[in-house]
């Protein structure tokens, strides 16, 4: 399993949050989304031989966000 925290500045709301994770929850070998306004961080755990953060990417600029930093 691996973690990796998305930096999303554009957070701003609930409907921010439910929006970002309905686009990454679906996708196949994601385990959990966090997702948190105050730090406009979203937390990912996932199976990378499954899914990786390019389809996070798109998934969350889809929603019409933009990722601007991983850790």
């Amino acid at each position: 399993m691996t973690r990796n925290v998305l930096t999303v500045p554009d957070i701003s709301c609930e409907h921010c949050e439910r929006a970002i994770k309905g686009a990454l929850e679906p996708l196949a070998g994601v385990r959990s989304v966090q997702v948190s306004i105050a730090t406009k961080r979203v937390t990912v755990e996932y199976d990378e031989a499954e899914v990786g953060l390019d389809e996070f990417r798109k998934a969350v600029d889809e929603e019409g966000y933009s990722v601007a930093k991983v850790e």
